[in-house]
């Protein structure tokens, strides 16, 4: 019975962490190419807070990609993104 709820304890977390998994990889992670269509994104927008920020946030994905450090990274890109589209 302890190890019928193990594996059902273990299952659970699988599923759980697959979706986001998912939806990291559907975003495109940091990249490159991903860095240049944010920082597109960022030269069209209106001086302010916002564009402080997605520079800000730009500055430190790309600190994190040279250091090879993805994950912080990625969600500085990611943080970056969502401040040129006004979230």
């Amino acid at each position: 019975m302890t190890k019928l709820l193990g594996v059902i304890a273990i299952a659970a977390v699988a599923f759980a962490v697959a979706p986001a998994q998912a939806a990291k990889h559907s975003m495109g992670g940091c990249s490159g190419a991903n860095l240049e269509k944010t920082e597109t994104a960022i030269e069209a927008m209106p001086d302010g807070d916002g564009k402080f920020v997605a520079e800000k946030e730009v500055t430190a994905a790309q600190d994190a990609l040279l250091n090879g450090k993805m994950g912080a990274c990625g969600m500085h890109l990611n943080k970056a993104m969502q401040a040129t589209m006004g979230k």
